[in-house]
């Protein structure tokens, strides 16, 4: 069984929903930084991930359609890293990296980004609504579409 490790932690700041500082900026936009961060302090090329887990309580309009991938491209990772979105409300960003320690000591992969995110501000309880984001839609018009264009 091989070791799993976590070599690199990053989070964005925390703002006051639903009218703090960060109310304004995308939920994707603010994982993508979060991403981009821990990949820089882990000191790895980003075409060494394998996968992108993200935990994500209410997984609709700006955080919905597997927000994982979505972010994972938004944090200019290649299009070969894979992204999964998980749901487990409260502790989907826990289980996210329970998931990825799991595919490691499996030896189903090597290096795996795991982690959560969520904005209150901008998807609050039971929004059901769903928004792409604009410069994604245009460089990757696929990333919406259930299995890809």
């Amino acid at each position: 069984m091989h070791n799993a490790v976590i070599v690199s932690a990053a989070r964005t700041a925390v703002g006051k929903a639903p009218k703090g500082s960060l109310r304004t900026m995308r939920p994707e936009e603010m994982a993508a930084a979060a991403i981009q961060s821990a990949v820089a302090r882990a000191g790895i090329e980003p075409d060494l991930i394998e996968d992108v887990i993200l935990g994500c309580a209410m997984p609709e309009a700006e955080q919905g359609m597997n927000v994982a991938r979505i972010a994972a491209l938004m944090a200019d990772l290649p299009e070969t890293v894979c992204g999964q979105t998980v749901n487990r409300f409260c502790s989907s960003g826990l289980q996210t990296v329970a998931l990825a320690a799991q595919q490691i000591m499996a030896g189903m992969g090597e290096v795996i980004l795991a982690g959560g995110m969520e904005s209150m501000s901008r998807v609050p309880m039971s929004s059901n609504k769903f928004m792409a984001n604009p410069k994604l839609a245009q460089e990757h018009p696929g990333v919406y579409i259930g299995m890809g264009l």
